[in-house]
């Protein structure tokens, strides 16, 4: 028994000292483990059984719809570039004399109709370019058609063939929050597409002096040179903007970029669809922004909106009733924050359009419906849907559905071809138009002589184009 009790104290004591080892062993192994190893911070795959969120399943189909975009041709600049604090992604402004120099340059795009092969991008990525050149994300390279641009607003609308395109869905912009989350897609330096993200920093910026209409977003998101053009968009994939313009000395982002809200582009591509050009309408108001001492001297309840200072007689506002000393308070339902804010949305809206405006009048708010009238002012840059029309601005008749020739440039292709200002354009070939959609859709890859029906004087005639 005493042996048998020293042998099992024996193996008592044997075990608690392997114990020991054993623990001292794991003790030494987990301190050298995290001495002398190094730290890798792995995210796990999962957590508690839920997959980690991942935004690659959204950027698998959003990607494929933005495109890098090339371009070559010549452009005045000058002598002395002297450099801003806001920079366009493609080249800088200056000063001094202007000299023509040939030019390549590199920026994005987004597909926004697979059908017709419609990109939009910035005026600035593609103006006074030659030749236009996309490439795919699946590395096809195919040469873009402009058909038309706004330069006051930065839009510009191309053309591609549709052969098994992808195109992005739109998000309504004027739902979007700050702190939302939004992924920039684009080719920066030209290194070839590439994702950030960040948040919805601010939105309706303006008075940024970048583009005469100015409503943008703002985020931090980073976005450097070569982005400009390309996609800005929501955890679902769908655009809410186009990236257009940074803050940041030599270019670089430092966490402040802006980007075209979607309801605005939206807006102006479809003028361009339909007539070539934007049509933009005009309210006919000059103000400034509500601020705390016209709220005082005016005696308002509000802090932000749109002050009038003055109606123009005869214009849409006037003959909607708006008076001056009026405050636009929202249009469409939507808060306007700014007069800068209102114009740029009225801006991107067509003429002829209806708006509904919000005002605060002697204390008490007030709804008006006005129809917007054409800006005759407005610098449009129309794109020749045909090379013999160039310099010839043209315009629907939607009650006669006719094409109206509105004015004819001295010495363009246009008059060279006999066209004059009031001619009605009324087919091609036999072929009925109606509206020049449907003219460009009939000259599209149209090679030869064509006979273009027009009315002059009540008199129907034949003009041949080549």
């Amino acid at each position: 028994m005493k042996n048998s009790s020293k042998l099992s104290q024996r193996s008592k004591s044997s075990t608690y000292a392997k114990l020991s080892v054993v623990i001292s062993a794991a003790i030494l192994s987990s301190t050298l483990a995290l001495t002398s190893a190094p730290v890798l911070a792995h995210l796990p795959s999962q957590v508690d059984g839920h997959l980690m969120p991942s935004l690659a399943p959204m950027l698998e189909h959003a990607t494929p719809a933005v495109v890098s975009i090339s371009v070559v041709g010549t452009h005045k600049v000058a002598q002395q570039n002297v450099p801003e604090a806001f920079q366009f992604f493609f080249g800088n402004k200056g000063q001094g004399p202007a000299q023509e120099r040939a030019f390549r340059g590199l920026g994005s795009g987004v597909i926004i109709d697979s059908e017709k092969g419609y990109i939009v991008t910035n005026n600035h990525v593609i103006e006074n370019a030659d030749k236009i050149m996309i490439t795919l994300k699946d590395g096809r390279q195919l040469e873009a058609k402009k058909l038309g641009s706004d330069a006051k607003s930065d839009i510009a609308l191309l053309q591609i063939e549709p052969d098994n395109l992808r195109d992005i869905k739109l998000a309504d912009s004027d739902k979007l929050r700050v702190g939302d989350f939004a992924v920039a897609i684009g080719s920066p330096f030209g290194l070839g597409q590439t994702v950030t993200s960040g948040i919805v920093s601010a939105l309706g910026r303006t008075n940024l002096n970048i583009e005469h209409y100015e409503d943008f977003i703002q985020t931090d998101a980073a976005i450097n040179s070569g982005n400009s053009g390309g996609a800005l968009v929501n955890l679902r994939g769908e655009l809410i903007g186009i990236n257009t313009a940074i803050i940041g000395p030599g270019g670089g982002n430092v966490g402040i970029g802006f980007a075209i809200p979607s309801n605005m582009m939206h807006n102006l591509v479809q003028q361009i669809i339909e007539f070539g050009e934007v049509h933009r309408g005009i309210l006919g108001v000059s103000g400034r922004s509500v601020n705390s001492e016209i709220a005082k001297a005016m005696e308002l309840e509000v802090s932000q909106g749109g002050f009038i200072e003055q109606v123009m007689p005869d214009s849409a506002a006037d003959e909607a009733g708006i008076k001056a000393g009026d405050v636009i308070v929202a249009m469409n339902g939507k808060a306007i924050k700014s007069f800068l804010e209102l114009r740029a949305k009225i801006g991107s809206i067509g003429a002829n359009k209806k708006v509904t405006l919000t005002i605060i009048r002697d204390g008490e708010e007030e709804v008006f419906t006005v129809k917007l009238k054409q800006d005759q002012s407005a610098d449009i840059s129309a794109a020749s849907i045909h090379r013999m029309l160039d310099g010839a601005q043209l315009d629907n008749d939607t009650k006669n559905k006719t094409v109206i020739i509105e004015q004819v440039a001295e010495g363009s292709p246009a008059q060279m071809a006999g066209l004059q200002a009031g001619d009605i354009i009324t087919g091609v070939n036999r072929s009925r138009i109606e509206d020049i959609a449907q003219l460009r859709d009939y000259l599209k890859g149209k090679t030869g002589v064509l006979a273009l029906n027009i009315v002059r004087d009540n008199h129907a005639q034949y003009i041949m184009i080549r």
